[in-house]
């Protein structure tokens, strides 16, 4: 996308200032250029606690918005409050006392009163209650209501301090004691940004056509009634208008950058079929699925373009990712060019290649310069562990165009890796890898400036709408089938000491029957060292108490190389009966005759990482069985990822869930920097506005990826982009 040039106001000095020359209305841009200092009542102490909270701008606080709202236009009174009931009551703070307790503790006691009662608040160990309760100041409480000493009474309510604002609905914003900003601090600041942006208004640069065909407000209207809502309808329509605007920019900006990107790479041509292709499918001994055929028409269908290819393949654990993948590089490897394959890990790379040797072995490739016309496929691997001596050849085979398909991490990306004629890219589990990376991989090494074919490929299922807002520049494939032969996984949650007796017998069975076992710990901190300590500690308890007589080994990511490839390998050999390890098992690895998997302290992880995690075990057709091992008193929320992962196997709800549960932050953060600008809109809930947006961003950006129709909302993005990541421009 190439924005137009900044058209910055001269007379942006402040909202509203007085100027000689008319004034514009003020833009995002505009509002992100005034700093808060420039409100009444901002002086430089309020300037860092504010700055605490991510607002140093108009912008950023006109958009810190409500997390909800009391509606005093018809507030319960003290006297309906019954015992037992959950319930918000709006009261004056009518005396506030304290005392100290036995074992250092201290209790605030608060008296509030409306004009039908009164009744008591006491918090416990909360002694800044009795600075923020001062008398005189109205509050809302919510809490249970008790009856201690023939009065009503709440117990460590919820508290929100509100000022005298009786009769209206009144706006909550998030609140820091430790920054010292409070509700009412921020509603005075937005009404005091409001009135100084009122002599100017606020642009609008949605097309009225536009606007008013979704039946949206507009602009100004939405950030007056977000803030300030005379009706519960207002608020809904200022809510409906401002969530079309986060996800609006979204959608505009991947489809710049998709039909950009577009109209000016240009790819390799493949034939997709005949010879190396139906070879190698007589070769299987198994049939595809029926998704599977669909992913591959898909493929070929790009590899045939000199478009470069941009697809997202995601499925299920299971679903056969790699045997899709694979067909993507070979169709490189028939048509004369290389394939490469980055992974995330080394023992996910490792096995990657055990799985490609597998079903390349017995494949050959054209080659003149030999007798008989023909030479083995040649498969090697790059990692950063692999031995010094070993380097030099693979480097050479890569420049030379004798290695056909390359695997490796990210030692791919180093400077020292030339590719002879690299023209199909496959990166595994993509979230591993940031955007940069990606692109420096798929125009890597082509003197002809020519862009490889590009398949990123992710076992975490993603919900729809996530797909369109955080992936909306690719085209999306989906592996929605198991091939034949797998079974379910029973999921248990256990929980207490006779339930994890229970599980040990059920591993020990397994692995008396021939079977094997995963054992995985969590990550205790952020530290790597210590999750390795956890993990060889909880192997030396394992392998010396309920496990004792089974061969037990050990894996983690700051093993040696060669150790991590010989614990796997005894293992894939059946040599060991039990794995302990860390996460570094979460992907790819692939033992059919592994049966059991234990996730210790289960409630820490999330649920993708669980699923995947899951995954590892049904792979063939005995019967398996996953545990996830939880604290004896789990958060809610843990409590419900845990149940959710016990009632379903099926990726793509657990996705959905998933969403709910944790928001949509970490896609965003996964994806790249600069891409969520969501501070209302929520892709669970938000499904509707989603597709409008992204219906909206078609019509309205230009067939060569640009906005030049639309100024204003060029503009509007291309701020909004550079804000977000400096160096977008320079990427894009």
């Amino acid at each position: 996308m190439s924005p137009p040039p900044t058209a910055q106001n001269s007379n942006v000095s402040a909202a509203g200032a007085p100027s000689t020359a008319p004034a514009d209305p003020l833009t995002l841009r505009d509002l992100d250029s005034i700093d808060v200092a420039r409100l009444r009542g901002v002086g430089p102490h309020r300037c860092e606690s504010l700055k605490a909270l991510g607002i140093e701008s108009v912008f950023d606080l006109l958009t810190y918005y409500p997390r909800r709202y009391i509606d005093r236009t018809a507030q319960a009174p003290i006297r309906d409050a019954v015992v037992g009931s959950d319930i918000t009551i709006a009261a004056e703070v009518l005396a506030v006392s304290s005392r100290r307790l036995g074992g250092g503790r201290r209790l605030v006691r608060v008296d509030i009163g409306d004009a039908t009662g009164v009744m008591s608040v006491v918090f416990f160990n909360q002694a800044w209650r009795e600075r923020q309760l001062c008398e005189g100041r109205w509050v809302t409480v919510f809490g249970k209501v008790e009856h201690y000493r023939g009065r009503k009474q709440m117990t460590n309510p919820v508290v929100d301090v509100l000022g005298d604002r009786t009769g209206k609905i009144v706006p909550v914003y998030p609140q820091s004691e430790t920054a010292g900003v409070a509700t009412w601090d921020v509603a005075n600041w937005v009404a005091e940004a409001r009135r100084r942006c009122a002599a100017r208004g606020i642009a609008d640069p949605v097309p009225d056509w536009l606007r008013l065909r979704l039946h949206l407000v507009d602009r100004a209207t939405a950030l007056a009634d977000i803030h300030d809502p005379r009706s519960w309808s207002d608020k809904a329509a200022a809510r409906d208008r401002l969530v079309f605007d986060e996800l609006l920019r979204v959608q505009l900006m991947l489809r710049c950058q998709r039909l950009a990107r577009e109209s000016h790479e240009l790819g390799i041509e493949h034939e997709p079929t005949g010879g190396l292709i139906e070879i190698f499918h007589r070769s299987l001994p198994y049939s595809l699925t029926d998704a599977q055929r669909r992913v591959m028409a898909d493929i070929d269908a790009d590899l045939r373009s000199t478009r470069p290819m941009h697809r997202l393949l995601q499925g299920d654990v299971g679903s056969g990712k790699t045997l899709v993948a694979l067909h993507a590089l070979l169709i490189a490897v028939r048509n004369g060019h290389q394939g490469a394959l980055m992974a995330p890990t080394e023992v996910l790379a490792e096995q990657h290649l055990i799985s490609l040797r597998e079903l390349l072995d017995g494949l050959v490739v054209p080659d003149d310069a030999r007798l008989g016309g023909t030479r083995p496929l040649r498969l090697c691997v790059l990692s950063r562990s692999r031995s010094a001596a070993q380097r030099p050849a693979v480097l050479a085979e890569i420049a030379a165009g004798h290695a056909d398909i390359v695997v490796g991490t990210h030692a791919l990306l180093e400077e020292s890796v030339r590719f002879s004629s690299l023209s199909v890219v496959v990166v595994d589990e993509q979230h591993r890898f940031g955007v940069s990376q990606r692109a420096q991989l798929r125009e890597h090494g082509r003197e002809d400036r020519r862009i490889p074919h590009l398949l990123v490929m992710t076992a975490t299922p993603i919900p729809r709408t996530a797909a369109m807002t955080v992936y909306g520049d690719l085209d999306i494939s989906v592996l929605d089938e198991l091939p034949p032969g797998r079974t379910p996984i029973a999921t248990h949650w256990v929980q207490g000491p006779l339930a994890a007796a229970s599980m040990w017998s059920q591993v020990r069975a397994e692995v008396e029957s021939g079977r094997q076992a995963y054992v995985v710990c969590p990550l205790i901190t952020e530290s790597e060292r210590l999750e390795v300590n956890a993990a060889e500690q909880q192997y030396a308890e394992l392998a010396a108490g309920v496990l004792a007589g089974c061969r037990v080994g050990l894996l983690h990511g700051r093993m040696p190389s060669a150790d991590k490839e010989r614990a796997m390998a005894r293992f894939r050999a059946a040599q060991l009966d039990v794995l302990v390890a860390t996460t570094v098992v979460e992907v790819g690895v692939d033992v059919p005759n592994a049966t059991v998997m234990v996730v210790l302290s289960a409630d820490r992880f999330g649920i993708a990482q669980l699923h995947q995690l899951r995954g590892r075990v049904g792979r063939s057709s005995h019967a398996s069985m996953c545990f996830l091992v939880s604290d004896d008193d789990p958060t809610p929320t843990a409590a419900q990822r845990l149940t959710a992962l016990s009632q379903t196997n099926d990726g793509f709800e657990l996705a959905e869930r998933d969403l709910e549960l944790r928001g949509e932050g970490t896609l965003f953060d996964e994806r790249q920097s600069g891409r969520s600008d969501l501070k209302l809109a929520s892709l669970a809930r938000d499904g509707t506005w989603v597709q409008a947006a992204r219906n909206a961003a078609v019509e309205l950006v230009a067939a060569d990826g640009d906005l030049d129709a639309h100024p204003a909302l060029a503009d509007e993005i291309a701020w909004l982009a550079v804000r977000r990541d400096p160096d977008f421009l320079q990427r894009s």
